[in-house]
């Protein structure tokens, strides 16, 4: 990925292409995601591997590590983002290099360093897979044909998948942001998946990906939930 594309518009650090927010926790302190979490619904038979994906500069996942090390075996999470000043900023701060890994990764152009994590464990795949509001860009940057695939493909490789999907107003915060810096989102004015793009991503996931739905949040005070999907199986 080109850094020009990585960096924000017009000296608006609100305005991104990618989501990768240069103080994002500023604003959304990770405490605020954990308590909307269950405490009682990870396995606790085995160790438990994770995949956050778009981990930012990695205080959440650090602090997603912190809330599940008591209740599952040896937690183990790899965050990765599309912005390596980000990775390099959750590596600097990573005092637990030993379960917790950051890597640079454009998840939907290149997964092999997410497959050559699950060979080197013998992994078919994650016990968990966590995606903290990043549909909403998948979507604006890929479409309605890249969000279905990036859904697909996230419950394959997760037991488990946790999704924050962003709702429709948060789409037209995002684009007028990057407008008002004079940039755009190409693919913006084909989305056919639209007002109701929540929906759609769980009715997706139930029915196309053949997962079911354990638990769903209450709306956090910025407008989203959690929602947690348990994947069939690797064929």
């Amino acid at each position: 990925m080109e850094n020009s594309k990585l960096s924000f518009k017009g000296g608006n650090p609100g305005a991104v292409q990618y989501g990768n927010f240069i103080n994002y926790y500023q604003f959304h302190p990770p405490e605020n995601r954990l308590k909307l979490l269950p405490t009682d619904l990870w396995p606790n038979n085995k160790p438990f591997h994770v995949l956050d994906l778009g981990c930012n500069a990695g205080d959440l996942t650090i602090e997603l590590y912190n809330f599940l090390k008591g209740k599952v075996q040896n937690c183990e999470i790899l965050g990765v983002d599309i912005d390596p000043t980000l990775v390099e900023r959750a590596n600097e701060k990573n005092q637990n290099k030993e379960n917790i890994q950051f890597r640079c990764l454009d998840f939907m152009s290149d997964k092999s360093l997410i497959k050559d994590y699950l060979k080197k464990r013998k992994l078919a795949k994650f016990d968990a897979v966590f995606c903290f509001s990043i549909t909403m860009w998948i979507h604006l940057n890929y479409g309605d044909d890249g969000l279905i695939r990036f859904l697909n493909e996230i419950c394959d490789l997760g037991d488990f998948v946790i999704i924050e999907p962003q709702p429709w107003k948060c789409y037209r915060s995002a684009v007028k942001r990057l407008k008002l810096s004079d940039a755009t989102f190409p693919l913006f004015k084909e989305l056919q998946i639209t007002h109701d793009v929540e929906n759609k991503i769980e009715q997706h996931i139930l029915t196309s990906c053949k997962a079911v739905k354990l638990y769903e949040s209450e709306r956090s005070e910025w407008g989203r939930k959690l929602q947690i999907f348990k994947c069939p199986p690797v064929n």
